[in-house]
């Protein structure tokens, strides 16, 4: 079933593009065609796209991995981040710090120096500061908040990136090219897709257009992590059969024996069953596999 369809995308305006002027040839394949001066944006080739990037976000959030959120621009900052949060996804709304995925490293100790300064306020050795002090450490706090409070949790690279306008975010793109990771992204008429795995031909200044888009997203890491925890709370099911079976092999059983318990075992607990959920063959998209450096 489509994601989203043509009058949701028309109606948030996802169609229009920039000055034909100010157009990217790159982006040729999802024109569809000009008017009075500005391209108009292929919807049904961008519907097509977003149903491609949500199946691949979904597989990425069902593996357990994380997908970064890049969105710097104004009419974006509290769209994504309300609807990212929602997810329990890393995001950058406010700048991106340079070497944020190249160097990894500092900025995963930039991170530890604002645990450690929330941790002297709680042990009260704050408190045994002077008042210059408690100034300068409570600003250095706050500025570290606003630029990394989002990546608190993000203790290792992201498996994938989401960008809002590729043009601005240009560095975040160089960095995610460097170290391999996939880039999802709205391209508007005058970016190059080239470089994105994923690209989103897409109005990538309209706040709808934004909205629509990123919730699409989000609704799919959302259904990704709910088969994820289905998955978790089998598990244990699945150790009891083996601890059944590892029971059995103490007592001398004949394995043929053995096999014919466990598997009534799992007869029984299919009848019991009402609701068996049968997978369907969906196209999988393979995703570029996640750099993963331990901190």
């Amino acid at each position: 079933m489509p994601r989203t369809n043509f009058k949701e995308l028309l109606d948030a305006g996802v169609h229009f593009g920039h000055l034909k002027r100010k157009w990217n040839p790159a982006m040729a394949p999802y024109i569809f065609m000009e008017r009075n001066g500005i391209h108009i944006i292929d919807l049904e080739k961008t519907a097509i796209k977003i149903d491609e990037a949500a199946s691949a976000m979904k597989h990425i959030a069902k593996s357990g991995k994380k997908v970064l959120f890049v969105a710097t621009k104004k009419q974006a900052k509290e769209i994504v981040a309300e609807k990212v949060k929602s997810v329990g996804m890393p995001y950058v709304t406010e700048r991106w710090p340079g070497g944020m995925l190249t160097n990894f490293p500092t900025i995963r100790k930039a991170i530890k120096k604002m645990s450690s300064i929330d941790k002297m306020a709680a042990d009260g050795t704050f408190m045994n500061l002077s008042k210059r002090e408690r100034l300068q450490i409570s600003r250095q706090r706050a500025k570290l908040e606003k630029n990394l409070g989002s990546i608190v949790d993000l203790s290792r690279l992201p498996s994938a990136l989401f960008i809002v306008d590729v043009l601005k975010e240009h560095i975040a793109v160089k960095e995610a090219k460097r170290l391999g990771i996939p880039v999802f992204a709205m391209v508007d008429t005058n970016s190059d897709p080239s470089d994105i795995e994923f690209p989103i031909p897409a109005n990538d200044d309209a706040s709808k257009s934004i909205s629509l888009i990123v919730g699409i997203l989000c609704q799919a890491i959302e259904e990704g992590l709910g088969e994820r925890k289905m998955e978790k709370d089998k598990e244990p099911q699945q150790k009891d059969k083996k601890i059944i079976r590892k029971e059995l092999e103490t007592k001398d059983i004949p394995a043929a024996i053995i096999e014919a318990i466990v598997e009534e075992e799992e007869e029984l607990e299919l009848e019991e069953d009402d609701n068996i959920i049968v997978d369907e063959d969906d196209d999988i998209i393979e995703v570029t596999d996640e750099i993963e450096e331990d901190i």
